[in-house]
This record gives C-alpha cells, structure tokens and sequence, in this order.
C-alpha cells in the first residue's frame, strides 16, 4: 500500500550529524565536498538499516555507488548539527535510486542529493539482480511498493 503523500516525499532513515570546526572552507562556510561526505553517511546508513548490504560477507556481492549529484540550497555553518534523510526513488532489476535532504538544525534543506546504486557481485565483477527479499526489506522500510 502506498501511503506517501505526491506533494511532501517522506524519508523514513535519518542520521544527525555534529558539524566540524575542520569542515569549514576559508569563506567560513562547510565546505561543498562535505555535502558528498554526508550524504555517503546516509547512504551507507542506509544500507545498513535496509539490510541491503547483508550478503556482502558471505557472498561478495553488495551495494556499489555509481553515481551521485548535489543541488546546494543553502551554506552550513559550524558550530551546528544536521540530520541527513534518507529514501529509496527507484528500484530496478539491478540498480535503485536514493534521495537525500540535508537539513540545518533550524530544519531548513540545504542541500537535495541523488545516488544511483548497484547490487555488484565482486568476486564476478558485474551486477546481479537485487533478490526479492532485498526489495522487500525496503519496501517494508518504506512502507510503500516499487
């Protein structure tokens, strides 16, 4: 059942994150790299609360980034905290798409990221269909089907 609203998306994982004096950039702002560093944060976040990264041990195959953008909204200072959201866009057979929104500690968006993300067999070096139970665990997570 898909109950999300069209107009708000939800974003059921979120990780808060304390900024760093040493992410600051000479203009005295966070530095526009670290928006990446946040948002591999919440992917790999992700992945863990999904438990989409749960065959990697035993069969080598796991989650791999191939592609991520950023739109910057508005600066990030220190001292201050962010939460990072998270959600799934898409599933396909062998990729699915995450959204990110950075928020400052006034819960403004600062920044909107997409990723791309294949399910990679390392041992074969090539991607693999993400298995059912993968879909499902997100869906689940979502509450909301692909």
């Amino acid at each position: 059942m898909n109950t999300e609203d069209k107009t708000q998306p939800t974003f059921p994982v979120k990780l808060n994150i304390r900024l760093d004096w040493s992410e600051m950039d000479m203009f005295g702002h966070i530095n526009n790299v670290m928006f990446f560093k946040f948002m591999q944060a919440s992917r790999v976040n992700y992945w863990e609360v999904s438990k989409f990264d749960g065959d990697y041990k035993t069969k080598k195959q796991g989650p791999l980034l191939v592609s991520s953008n950023c739109q910057f909204r508005k600066p990030l200072f220190y001292p201050g905290n962010i939460t990072v959201e998270a959600r799934v866009e898409f599933i396909k057979n062998t990729s699915f798409g995450i959204e990110h929104r950075i928020l400052n500690d006034k819960g403004e968006v600062c920044a909107e990221g997409h990723d791309v993300v294949v399910l990679y067999d390392f041992n074969k070096n090539e991607t693999v269909t993400i298995p059912a139970y993968v879909r499902e665990s997100i869906e689940q997570l979502e509450n909301r089907k692909f």
